[in-house]
């Protein structure tokens, strides 16, 4: 008698058909955050870099040329205040009282004095292209130094000065025009300082170049016209 077939046993349902476990979902990436503390110390530093550019700009007197070769600050009192008065007797024995040239456009030229070589260029330089200046309108250029008399007056006349020149010995007149700021010697004399005073008395220009860095002693003609120029737009 033939035997009955077995039924076989199911296989195991886990062993044949286990579903493979789901991967993971990737976490989404979080955007880059600045912390609260980085956000402060990037304003520190913007107002940092703001306040350095604001006294730069300043320490320069706010119109200062610092591109040019030749720099200058702008010292006070500066172009729109009332010019203080000068009453000095120049080497030739003249009284000049800024004063007495109302109607008229003067330059003063505040200088460190006898020792500087390149100051007494510069004023035989203005003498030799003074109708360069007069064209622009300015009529009188005097120089104002804080040497004593006697050596102001040998120095003009062995350097052949014919304009005006000024001592102003313990600078009286300098201090008030602070041009005794800007200068190699500190505050013990003038520094190179160029000061336009228009018909009405009020300071048009100025420009001292006498300070650091350059410390700047001479400026031949040409630029200071140029710079004057730009300074007062050409009007005088």
């Amino acid at each position: 008698m033939a035997r009955s077939a077995r039924p076989r046993k199911p296989a195991d349902a886990t062993a044949t058909s286990q579903a493979p476990s789901p991967r993971p979902r990737p976490r989404a990436r979080r955007g880059f955050r600045l912390s609260p503390a980085w956000i402060v110390l990037g304003v520190v530093v913007l107002l940092a870099i703001v306040v350095v550019g604001a006294l730069v700009y300043a320490s320069n007197g706010g119109g200062g040329q610092q591109t040019s070769q030749y720099p200058y600050s702008v010292g006070s009192p500066g172009p729109g205040a009332q010019a203080p008065p000068i009453r000095l007797t120049g080497t030739d024995g003249s009284h000049f009282d800024l004063a007495a040239w109302r109607g008229k456009t003067v330059v003063l030229y505040f200088q460190e004095g006898v020792g500087c070589e390149p100051c007494w260029t510069q004023i035989k330089d203005i003498q030799s292209n003074f109708s360069q200046l007069q064209a622009l309108g300015v009529n009188q250029v005097v120089t104002i130094t804080g040497d004593p008399m006697d050596a102001v007056k040998q120095k003009a006349t062995l350097e052949g000065i014919t304009s005006p020149v000024l001592p102003d010995p313990g600078l009286r007149v300098s201090q008030t025009y602070s041009a005794n700021q800007y200068g190699m010697m500190g505050t013990g004399a003038d520094g190179h300082t160029f000061i336009v005073v228009g018909p009405d008395g009020v300071i048009k220009w100025r420009a001292d170049y006498g300070g650091a860095p350059k410390y700047t002693m001479f400026v031949p003609v040409n630029v200071l016209l140029a710079q004057l120029k730009q300074g007062t737009r050409g009007r005088l």
